[in-house]
């Protein structure tokens, strides 16, 4: 299994949770990502047993009035016997291994008083090893796990280097706002100098900034040591119109992972940051 969820992973199980009939299409669309990316993603969580695909039901409506959980507690020898045998019992919604004074806690639906009578009594009765049980009767469901929903993971760290004060504060709104942390330098030094203090997820570069090669040195000088290699680097620029734009090739620059042309769209901004680091996740 793999050691962690990533933040691509935690958006798309939140969504999921809101609604699981969702199409794979929408989740891509509201993510920013390719659908192909998604059904890959959502294969994985299911085959490394992350999540499973399960249906909530409303036992009231269904016909099951009587929702109880019940304590057990048994000899120690008998918790695992018990436990096998309790697992089968088609009334049982879940069963507890859990610490304290009780060893197991059931969790059962009944279409009656007649029908939990005889799971207590012939059921639990019959069974040997059991010291005393206690019955807790649900009266209403404020909360159920199926509302439980997936917390936001920590917030990815976003530097953002630039000389541009309005640059970094259109940088600032639209990734605060899509979730994330958002710190900024002014140079490709003082970014150098800023990571090895607070390391970022991923670095947003501009290239023209002390010099016309600033940001592109910085990633190199990020490259070349192995404590900052890892992180991705996106460099962004207005370069494409200025009278360097033959000097640099945007597409093929191997200290960076992506290049975007100033000005970007927040929408483009969002979505390569979140591919880069799904990517590194």
């Amino acid at each position: 299994m793999s050691a962690q969820l990533d933040e691509l992973d935690r958006d798309i199980i939140r969504i999921l949770q809101e609604n699981g009939r969702i199409a794979n299409v929408e989740i891509a669309r509201r993510l920013g990502v390719a659908e192909g990316t998604i059904r890959k993603r959502l294969d994985r969580l299911l085959d490394e047993g992350w999540i499973r695909l399960a249906v909530a039901l409303d036992l009231p409506r269904a016909g099951y009035p009587h929702h109880v959980f019940i304590g057990v507690q048994c000899e120690p020898q008998a918790v695992s016997r018990l436990a096998g045998a309790l697992r089968r019992e088609s009334a049982v919604i879940a069963l507890y291994l859990i610490a304290g004074e009780w060893n197991l806690l059931i969790e059962a639906a009944f279409d009656g008083p007649r029908a939990l009578a005889h799971f207590l009594l012939h059921t639990l009765g019959q069974q040997s090893g059991i010291l005393r049980t206690t019955v807790l009767q649900v009266l209403e469901t404020v909360r159920s796990p199926a509302d439980w929903r997936l917390p936001p993971a920590r917030p990815g760290h976003i530097l953002v280097v630039d000389d541009d004060p309005d640059f970094v504060e259109f940088c600032r709104t639209v990734l605060t706002h899509a979730g994330y942390q958002v710190s900024s330098a002014a140079s490709g030094e003082q970014a150098l100098a800023q990571m090895h203090l607070s390391r970022p997820d991923l670095v947003l570069l501009d290239v023209m900034m002390r010099d016309i090669w600033d940001g592109l040195h910085a990633a190199e000088e990020m490259r070349a040591d192995k404590s900052l290699a890892g992180i991705p680097v996106v460099l962004v620029s207005s370069i494409a119109d200025s009278p360097y734009a033959g000097m640099f090739p945007m597409d093929a620059s191997p200290a960076a992972d992506a290049f975007l042309a100033k000005p970007i769209a927040p929408d483009r901004l969002v979505a390569e940051v979140r591919r880069l680091l799904a990517k590194r996740g």
